[in-house]
Order: C-alpha cells, then structure tokens, then sequence
C-alpha cells in the first residue's frame, strides 16, 4: 500500500477543510495516510477516519526573531531526519502555509501544491504581485501545482509559459453524506428566528470577510429590495471578523426582519433545504464548494462572476456582475420569474473523474 502525506493549517469549519476530509477520508480506503496539521485541532478532527494518522507540526512564532529561526531550524531539521523521502506522495492543502510547502517538498519528491483561492483577482489582478506570490511558495519546486478552478491554472500559466506541473482538478464532494445531514431537523431557535411565512428565502453559507465575500452588497441590495415590497429573507450561516458590523448596517438600515444571522453550522444542509436559493455576492473565489452543495441539492444559486461560473450560468442558476445594480437586477428578476434547473447533478460521475485525476498523480 502506497504511502501519502497531507499538510494542512487545521480542521475548522470552512470549505477547504470540507474538502480535505471527503478526499482524505475515500483516499484512505486505497492508501495509507498521513495527515499534518500545524493546528491540531477544528471541529473536523473527529470527522476524519480512524485509519488516518494524524501529526503535528506547528513553527514557532517567537516574537525574537534570531530564538524564533533557531527553533525553527530544529524542527524542520528533525523533521527531515524522520520523514524525508518517506512517502510516495506529498501535498501541500494549505496554499498559503510555508511550513505546509516545507513538510510536502521535504516528505516526497513527488509534492504537489493545492490552489484554492484565484490570487489574480485577490490581488487585484496585478500579475506582478501574484507571480511574486506564487513565487515565495517556491511553486517550481512541485512536481504538480493543482488548480481547483481552469481560471487561476490559465492565469498561472500565463505568467509562466513554460511551466508543465500545472493540473486543473475541482474539489472532491461527499454527495451521500450532504443529502442525508439535509435531512436533520433545524433547531427550534433558529425555525423562530427564520420565522418562514409565504416568502423567498435566500441562503448565504461562508465566512464572513468583506474583502471577499463583499456581504454589504448584498445587505445593500436588500434594502432595496424591501422597499420595493418584495417578500423574501436571506439567512446568514456562518461567521466571521466582519459578523458584528454586518449586524450594525442591518439593524441601521431596518433589515433586521429581513436578515436572519445563524451563526456558524457544522451542519449547514438542512438550512439549504428549507431555502429556495443560494445567494453569493463574492469578488473572488477558487471554485466554491458551496456551487457544489448546492447543485447536490437541487437548488438554485445567484452568483457574481468569480472564478469558473460558467458551470453554473444558465444551468444551475443566474450569474451576475460584481456591479450592485446588477445584482439588485438579477435578483429582482429571480423574484419576479424564479429559474428552473433544467439538468439533475450527477455528483457520483462529477467525483469518479475527480477521483481519476488525483490517483494518476499519486501514482506517476
């Protein structure tokens, strides 16, 4: 049985690690796993299976700097001594974790580094800033750079014409699993709180980080909305550093009954099923699991132009521009005319050609 190894940051809530847990957790029926976190902890943790051990490595973040690289000398060093070549396959799932791209180049000379986020877009598409970035991981040194969006690994490969370690591979998704927690019944509290009449309900399921995921667009939007007497709710599941000034504009724009904030969920799917559609307002995205969990579950999804949204345009839902007007349009439509999916998601073809494309790296 081969041997493979993950580094990641840590198993919290997010859709990087929901991913990280489906693909490790089919991949341990094939192969032995390894599995590094610099945070040994998340509500994930008890999600991954028993077959998969699971190490620590954490860098020291002294504030003296001459202590804190004398530290970390040491352990990559004892890492080396214990690790170095030691498994047929290593890869780096945090991007942006130096100590993840240290443990994978060192545990394997068949590494390889997952992409998750479109860091042309995140950088306002300068292609200096992100060839620099792309640089300090030291990315030349991968045998494979995986992109789980055609947009970054075409956007890659133009700053680096002759690179051949790029690979397109999307995200694993755990189908079965997604349709069976859908149907768990939603806490008592939060039903009061939905207070769901005859109305459209909308879901926003992520963190909550403004740069990215631009929330006050959608609060803006909103507030239009309810003054042209449309009768809908958005739900809020999910947190983060920017909760408590959404809940500021919501309560200064009187949106409080039209606004719902859940909180963060470690099961999200049953609140996708009381929704009639998914509602992102993101200046950038990798491709975002919640396009797959939302095709899973047969709903509809409004979504700005981030990465590889051509897979949902038309099929799947509406697509709109990152301008607001035109968000507050689409959406009025939607209000208006509603949108049919006219093809059922086949997530079981979807994973075996996934699934396809990660053994043949594992294995080359």
């Amino acid at each position: 049985m081969k041997k493979i190894l993950f580094a990641a940051y840590s198993l919290g809530l997010g859709g990087i690690e929901t991913s990280l847990v489906t693909l490790l957790n089919s991949l341990s029926k094939k192969y032995e796993i390894t599995l590094v976190l610099e945070k040994k902890e998340g509500i994930f943790l008890n999600k991954i299976s028993p077959k998969i051990n699971i190490i620590k490595f954490q860098p020291s973040n002294a504030k003296i700097v001459l202590i804190r690289k004398v530290i970390n000398m040491i352990k990559q060093l004892k890492f080396k001594l214990k690790y170095k070549d030691k498994f047929d396959f290593a890869a780096a799932y945090a991007t942006y974790s130096l100590s993840n791209g240290f443990v994978a180049r060192t545990a394997s000379k068949n590494s390889a580094l997952w992409i998750h986020n479109d860091y042309m877009s995140l950088n306002n598409n300068s292609e200096e800033k992100t060839k620099k970035y792309y640089q300090e991981l030291k990315i030349e040194q991968y045998k494979n750079v995986i992109f789980v969006s055609n947009k970054s690994k075409n956007e890659y490969l133009k700053m680096f014409p002759n690179s051949t370690n790029a690979v397109f591979c999307n995200n694993l998704i755990d189908g079965e699993n997604i349709l069976n927690k859908a149907k768990d019944e939603i806490p008592k509290e939060d039903l009061i709180k939905i207070n769901k009449k005859n109305e459209t309900i909308f879901l926003n399921v992520g963190r909550h980080d403004e740069k990215q995921k631009r929330l006050t667009k959608m609060i803006n939007v909103a507030k239009r909305l309810k003054d042209d007497n449309f009768k809908f709710k958005i739900l809020f599941v999910g947190e983060g550093q920017n909760t408590e000034n959404y809940k500021k504009i919501v309560k200064e724009k009187n949106l409080e009954d039209v606004i719902i904030f859940l909180g963060k969920k470690q099961n999200p799917y049953p609140y996708y099923k009381i929704s009639d559609c998914v509602f992102l307002t993101s200046d950038y995205e990798g491709f975002p699991v919640v396009y797959l969990e939302s095709m899973i579950l047969n709903k509809p999804i409004i979504t700005t132009d981030v990465s590889d949204y051509e897979e949902i345009e038309g099929k799947f839902g509406i697509v709109t521009t990152k301008d607001e007007n035109d968000i507050y349009q689409k959406v009025k439509d939607y209000l208006e005319n509603g949108f049919e999916i006219k093809e059922k998601f086949n997530y079981e073809n979807y994973n075996a050609q996934v699934l396809s494309v990660i053994e043949k790296i594992i294995n080359t």
